[in-house]
């Protein structure tokens, strides 16, 4: 199993604090569900794991919309805090850090910030971290290991729909948003050539490891 395998290969990475992981794709690549089996693997050999996803990190809607509803540079560019993300989360986890962490400061769904006490992370847990757009500027250095799922657009817009009720239409308007603004962050970022791991995810619950980087 692909997942075993990369659980096998993050337990080897010798970190000096935590050791850092992520999970990229498009929306709809089924990042959650590869990061949610990953930390259960992880588990199961002893580690000790904290995860977080880039959704808790979210700009508000005023922010998130401010050049359009459907505006795919928006999407790319206005809809997370990395700031934020890297002051709660990626400074504290790595070498060097505190080990304070917050594992999510905004709620999308509520638009509101959401509350929430330091915790703190040892020397030798395993961060994994879902979400898009993971291979940023911003963000890629903090990986110690980073997947990038493939999964065509036609099948995670189809995804989507099953889990948000949304049009299964890839020309619907809010589909164009998002399948426009990840062409704009592929194009410019090439998480696939940045990740350390990437993996064919285009049938949910059977992974495939295409290559390493």
């Amino acid at each position: 199993m692909a997942i075993g395998e990369i659980a096998q290969t993050v337990l080897g990475i010798q970190s000096p604090f935590v050791t850092r992981v992520a999970i990229d794709g498009v929306d709809g690549a089924g990042k959650t569900v590869f990061a949610d089996e990953l930390a259960r693997r992880l588990e199961a050999f002893g580690a000790k794991v904290i995860r977080a996803s880039v959704d808790g990190f979210h700009h508000p809607r005023s922010v998130r919309y401010r050049r359009g509803r459907y505006c795919p540079k928006g999407f790319h560019h206005d809809s997370y805090d990395y700031q934020a993300l890297e002051q709660a989360l990626l400074e504290p986890l790595s070498p060097g850090g505190s080990g304070q962490f917050i594992p999510a400061v905004f709620d999308h769904r509520t638009d509101t910030p959401v509350r929430m006490s330091p915790r703190q992370a040892s020397a030798g847990d395993i961060l994994v971290f879902d979400g898009i757009f993971a291979h940023r500027r911003e963000l890629r250095g903090y990986w110690d290991l980073s997947v990038f799922l493939e999964v065509p657009f036609e099948t995670s817009v189809r995804r989507l729909g099953w889990r948000d009720g949304t049009s299964p239409d890839p020309d619907a308007p809010l589909n164009r948003r998002y399948i426009e603004g990840q062409l704009l962050y592929l194009s410019e970022c090439s998480p696939a050539d940045r990740a350390t791991v990437v993996v064919d995810n285009s049938e949910l619950g059977s992974p495939r490891i295409l290559r390493y980087g």
